[in-house]
């Protein structure tokens, strides 16, 4: 029986029974700006799919901060090129065609280290529903471009915009910074980065919304 949750309309959770009828394994894709709440549905997802799905973010190929700086890249991590977004395109091809009884590992972006850790992530032979969220998955342009094709299903999130700066400035000041500099971050950083993720709504095969509750 499937664990009860208030927070995923029912159109939604047929769509996802929907995939699972299909057979093999399928690829749900979230995608969404910064704060729109890609990660509470990807857990809320899971909890209402036990022992079937598994999450597996694209924040786990966010580059290392080491390789960030050589890049001259630190001061707007989370912009398209602070990612390995090839390795993340062969992660999705990997699990969208698993070798029979492989355990495929991926990498999760920790915040209170704000770096990726390799193979945190486990993805069982037996995982029907790999449910992958992240904020460039229809970008159409290099690497990016491959993913919308390996996808069996994408959302895009959102929610209003106010409430979604406040949740990223919230989250800034969580994890370390002022006040002014978690408005800094989200203005000249999160924002732009926004725009590029809304000019792909229209990519998506549905949308999402958050209640403004």
């Amino acid at each position: 029986m499937r664990a009860v949750t208030h927070r995923i309309p029912a159109p939604f959770l047929a769509r996802v029974d929907a995939l699972l009828a299909q057979g093999g394994r399928r690829l749900l894709g979230l995608v969404g700006p910064p704060g729109a709440g890609k990660s509470t549905l990807a857990q809320a997802l899971l909890e209402a799919f036990p022992g079937v799905a598994q999450v597996v973010p694209m924040d786990g190929y966010h580059l290392a901060n080491v390789e960030l700086a050589r890049l001259g890249r630190a001061d707007r991590k989370g912009a398209p090129d602070t990612f390995d977004a090839a390795g993340y395109l062969a992660l999705l091809q990997r699990l969208r065609e698993p070798r029979d009884g492989e355990i495929v590992y991926a990498p999760e972006f920790r915040r209170e280290i704000e770096e990726p850790v390799a193979g945190a992530i486990a993805v069982l032979p037996g995982t029907r529903l790999v449910i992958t969220e992240g904020n460039y998955l229809l970008l159409d342009d290099g690497p990016w471009a491959g993913i919308a094709a390996l996808l069996d299903d994408c959302w895009y999130v959102e929610i209003d915009p106010a409430l979604r700066t406040d949740r990223l400035v919230a989250r800034h000041r969580q994890f370390g910074r002022s006040a002014e500099q978690a408005a800094d971050w989200v203005a000249h950083t999160d924002e732009p980065n926004a725009r590029r993720i809304e000019a792909t709504r229209e990519r998506a095969r549905a949308v999402f919304r958050w209640s403004d509750e």
